[in-house]
């Protein structure tokens, strides 16, 4: 079989979207590990995959708010040759865009006021993505301060919504579920000092019924823990293991132990 090929852990005739939906009915956790092809350093990547083909990741997020060197196809085909993880881009402009993934979390920055962020980048991108062969999950992004200046508020030119402002979140996340966006994805940004808080996503967990993704900040087993039990449907991990792979494995455990605590419950 050709390592390169788009081959997935899903179901045969399950798309990734569909994947998540059953997920946050059947209140299956998941974990998904964020590349950013810039800043994968090789003997960290290796290790990374291999305690990925171990199992307990869900899917590989490609991308990052800057491309200094156009690494992504790289990564993509190091992913392919270690694992039969899905693999889902998370670009930060219509640069990142490869047909060699499997789909695309096609951001609208909700929180923000930033036209091209909004639409005007993906009118620029609608050709190419028709023609990709890329699932195409439409999400809603939700930037939330997580108490320090991210890359991504300042490439993107928007303010985070303030941690505290719950109510303004949840307003933002209704607009985006009547707006038709399938999932909603709920960033502190890279390096955050505070990941999005438990009440925040509590709160946007009772508004809406579609996917939670959260991203941001989250460095250890417990704010992953946090998270999952407030409602998120799938946690994202970028920095903490590039320092830190072997907390990959905790991760899992975690998922598994949350899952266990909502079925007793249910």
């Amino acid at each position: 079989m050709n390592k390169l090929a788009k081959t997935t852990s899903l179901n045969d005739g399950q798309n990734l979207l569909s994947s998540l939906q059953e997920a946050r009915q059947l209140g299956r956790k998941q974990l998904a590990v964020l590349v950013d092809p810039d800043k994968a350093k090789l003997g960290q990547f290796k290790r990374l995959l291999k305690l990925a083909e171990r199992g307990g990741i869900d899917y590989f997020l490609v991308g990052g708010s800057l491309l200094l060197n156009d690494q992504t196809e790289r990564c993509i085909r190091a992913i392919r040759e270690a694992c039969s993880t899905p693999i889902l881009l998370f670009p930060g402009s219509p640069l990142q865009i490869t047909s060699s993934a499997d789909g695309i979390l096609l951001l609208s920055l909700i929180s923000g006021r930033n036209p091209e962020l909004l639409i005007g980048q993906h009118v620029q991108a609608a050709p190419y993505l028709r023609a990709s062969g890329l699932e195409i999950i439409p999400t809603g992004y939700i930037l939330i301060d997580g108490g320090v200046a991210t890359t991504t508020a300042y490439i993107s030119n928007t303010q985070p919504i303030p941690a505290e402002k719950t109510e303004v979140t949840v307003c933002t996340a209704l607009a985006g579920t009547m707006l038709g966006l399938q999932v909603l994805y709920l960033e502190a940004g890279s390096g955050a000092l505070h990941p999005v808080a438990e009440k925040t996503i509590q709160a946007v967990n009772e508004a809406v019924d579609i996917p939670i993704i959260v991203g941001g900040g989250i460095r250890s087993a417990q704010q992953a823990q946090t998270a999952w039990e407030a409602g998120a449907d799938l946690i994202v991990v970028g920095t903490a293991l590039e320092k830190e792979p072997q907390l990959l494995q905790d991760l899992s455990l975690v998922a598994r132990k949350v899952e266990t605590a909502l079925q007793s419950q249910g």
